[in-house]
């Protein structure tokens, strides 16, 4: 009585499945992030396979990396203090500007991008400057603008502002442009949320705030069109590339920004992500390799172009280039 009709699911071969992917991840498109530091590298206790890496150690890092697949860093500096005024993170002499110049002489292979914020190198461990008890957000403005334009004029390809204040985008764009380096590219933390897997990642910087949170700069976990807003800000301003941070819980998001913009989107696989997955294989729950692809895929599918992830290392040298 009813005309037959074709599975729904056909049954495809290998070849034929790697044919019809919808979504493809490349080496490419995976950065890797890193924390440098002063002294020798350590190992981080809540990031298992993750280091606080001594600068004297980035050429063999550097070359380790191109070896594995890696193309793009994103580097994190831990600084040996931090001050009031946050100059240690605009200091010529500081711990990421050196770490750039290292890596620079040791391999044109690394696009090198550099996290731009505060909260390493302020003694409250915010990410903007304290006026009376509060983040002062325009006057955090100039001291990011300073510290992007120190890490260009050190080497790095991109900046990233993660700090979350409102109209440093442009205070930075405004910077480069004026010192000549209207060719660097900005990614910006667009939609960064206040979110609870940033744990290991303080951790590792010892960037926890010493009062308070941040909850009033970063963005409300439970907020998605708030995110676009944010989104479209930054671009107005002058972003080039724009990031969702954290991705796994926030897959809904990615989608609508991806959807709402024509630049690349970039999300963030944080450190939490990173840590459960390696906890739960540890214990033998899964094959870690199976839900690490299957994970950043599913990060790529939702709409990111980019994705910044722990796993770079370990996984860029099965990938394809595209």
């Amino acid at each position: 009585m009813f005309p037959r009709t074709r599975p729904r699911r056909l049954r495809y071969n290998q070849t034929v499945r790697e044919l019809v992917a919808e979504t493809r991840l490349s080496r490419h498109d995976l950065v890797y992030p890193i924390f440098v530091k002063d002294g020798p590298s350590k190992p981080i206790a809540s990031m298992p396979g993750q280091f606080r890496h001594g600068i004297g150690d980035l050429p063999r890092l550097a070359t380790d990396l191109v070896e594995s697949g890696v193309s793009s860093v994103l580097i994190f500096g831990i600084p040996p203090s931090s001050a009031p005024d946050a100059s240690p993170a605009f200091d010529p002499n500081g711990v990421v500007q050196r770490a750039l110049k290292t890596l620079r002489d040791a391999t044109d292979e690394l696009l090198l991008i550099t996290d731009v914020c505060l909260c390493q190198y302020i003694d409250t461990g915010h990410c903007g400057l304290i006026a009376n008890g509060r983040v002062d957000n325009d006057a955090t403005l100039p001291v990011l603008a300073k510290v992007a334009l120190s890490h260009v004029e050190a080497g790095s390809d991109i900046v990233a502002p993660s700090d979350m204040m409102d109209g440093r985008v442009k205070a930075i764009r405004d910077a480069l442009d004026g010192a000549g380096h209207e060719h660097i590219p900005i990614i910006s933390y667009a939609a960064k949320y206040a979110s609870a897997y940033y744990g290991p990642f303080r951790d590792a910087c010892d960037s926890a705030p010493k009062e308070g949170d941040r909850k009033s700069y970063q963005m409300d976990p439970r907020n998605a069109r708030e995110a676009i807003r944010e989104v479209l800000g930054d671009i107005e301003e002058g972003a080039d590339i724009v990031m969702v941070k954290p991705a796994l819980s926030y897959l809904d998001v990615i989608s609508r920004v991806r959807d709402a913009v024509n630049v690349p989107v970039m999300a963030y696989n944080v450190s939490g992500e990173y840590a459960m997955i390696k906890a739960a294989s540890a214990q033998g729950c899964f094959d870690e390799k199976a839900v690490v692809r299957e994970t950043l895929e599913s990060i790529k599918r939702a709409g990111a172009d980019v994705i910044a992830t722990y796993f770079a290392r370990d996984i860029a040298g099965e990938l394809d280039e595209k």
